[in-house]
């Protein structure tokens, strides 16, 4: 990625300085752990669904304060693709008369932070929470991408914020809203297939973003769209099911398969269009 020209975005929310600690009685760690250690590596958690299980009833993570986190260049990284995302989305809420975008800030974290879904922790992978409009991410998944899931390349990386940004978009717009309204009716196999849908649409508009970042200031280089289609590739829920239990359970998915990922980041990046990403109304997925 071409990025030496871009500006840092100020919607950085730095808490790697901080060391948590478990509160509360007894500091267990409660059932919710191990159902997270099962969606580890997934992006885009719905945190109202799965935060909220994170500790025993009674448990609370303390924030102490620690030493000033230090700049790095993957900070720095994260800064400047946060910006992309805001000039775009800030750009195209103006042009369809979205009114004005309300750039969410991203929170960058290590091991465990207090949100307003909740407990967030690393082992969850990136997540957006919509109750306090914050992007939440642990730099080591970067390393786990490219260590666990073969999914190097700094547009892989870039992939997994525009993602959780896209999630804000959905927040913003009020379709996290009625999905989540629609899920809590439906139950079952039917809410997974609304939450794979929401996701779907989400790898949809990263892939916008990356179309309209790229045409106003050119920021992508050769191999970097085969980067995030591997990313994409990668956390599928097949591929993900086959890697942790041996087979796979369609009705299960909340974030579809591998091909899906990938078809509806390549719809959004070739059309350039948030109108193509209507995963709701698309008869096939």
């Amino acid at each position: 990625m071409r990025l030496d020209n871009s500006r840092e975005s100020s919607n950085i929310e730095d808490r790697r300085g901080r060391r948590m600690r478990l509160g509360g009685r007894g500091g267990k760690i409660g059932l919710g752990t191990i159902v997270l250690a099962l969606v580890a590596m997934y992006f885009g958690i719905d945190p109202s669904v799965v935060l909220q299980n994170t500790t025993d009833p009674g448990s609370s993570y303390v924030s102490e304060e620690g030493q000033p986190p230090q700049a790095t260049a993957e900070t720095q990284f994260v800064a400047k693709v946060l910006a992309e995302t805001e000039d775009t989305w800030t750009a195209i809420f103006n042009e369809k008369g979205w009114g004005t975008y309300p750039a969410p800030k991203l929170v960058l974290f290590n091991g465990a932070t207090p949100t307003a879904c909740g407990t967030g922790q690393s082992a969850m992978g990136p997540f957006y929470c919509p109750a306090d409009s914050k992007v939440y991410l642990d730099l080591s998944f970067f390393q786990q991408m490219e260590q666990q899931l073969n999914s190097p390349g700094d547009f892989a990386r870039a992939y997994v914020i525009a993602h959780e940004v896209a999630h804000h978009v959905q927040h913003v717009l009020g379709i996290t809203d009625q999905i989540e309204h629609a899920r809590q009716r439906s139950g079952g196999s039917a809410a997974n297939q609304l939450s794979v849908r929401t996701e779907l649409q989400a790898d949809c508009l990263a892939g916008v973003w990356g179309k309209y970042s790229d045409s106003q200031r050119n920021i992508l280089e050769a191999g970097d769209i085969e980067e995030a289609l591997n990313a994409a590739s990668a956390i599928g829920d097949d591929r993900l099911q086959k890697k942790a239990q041996g087979y796979v359970v369609p009705d299960s998915f909340t974030h579809g398969s591998s091909a899906q990922r990938v078809r509806w980041f390549k719809q959004g990046f070739e059309s350039g269009d948030p109108a193509r990403c209507d995963t709701f109304g698309a008869s096939t997925l």
